[in-house]
């Protein structure tokens, strides 16, 4: 089951910050990413969460 994470990004489309539900990644360079579409617009948001 993947990692799951709710919270704002901000959507270049809408300039605005957005709530997003999406699933967690790791990037290649080993950094933790959220990546879901925007509610509005459809937009992919990314927010990095961090190392690891």
């Amino acid at each position: 089951m993947a990692e799951t994470y709710t919270g704002e990004a901000y959507c270049v489309k809408c300039k605005e910050k957005r709530d997003f539900t999406g699933e967690v990644k790791v990037s290649d360079s080993g950094r933790r990413m959220a990546q879901g579409i925007c509610k509005v617009c459809g937009t992919k948001l990314n927010r990095i969460l961090g190392k690891a």
